[in-house]
């Protein structure tokens, strides 16, 4: 049996390079698409807590409005994050 040249030995190596390349590419395909629906689902989640706090559809005049609340209360002293950051679910601080 004849030893493989050292052009075979490069040829496969390169295919073997290729195609561990394509397997990354793939899981990382798979991974940003499982990321996307994460995220997708946790965008439907908060609109749907909106709007049954707010206890009808949200408008987009409505977006726009929480938009600017959320930005005042972080403006006026960090509110919403400090409230969301908190360990106790009910956000009371005396519990």
């Amino acid at each position: 049996m004849a030893e493989r040249s050292y052009e075979e030995r490069m040829q496969e190596l390169k295919q073997k390079r290729e195609q561990l390349m394509a397997r990354e590419r793939e899981l990382t395909k798979r991974h940003n698409a499982e990321e996307r629906k994460r995220r997708t689902r946790r965008l439907i989640e908060i609109g749907g807590i909106t709007e049954s706090v707010l206890g009808r559809p949200l408008t987009d005049q409505d977006k726009v409005r929480f938009m600017y609340f959320l930005k005042l209360q972080e403006q006026r002293g960090g509110f919403f994050s400090k409230a969301m950051n908190e360990d106790n679910v009910g956000g009371d601080a005396d519990a």
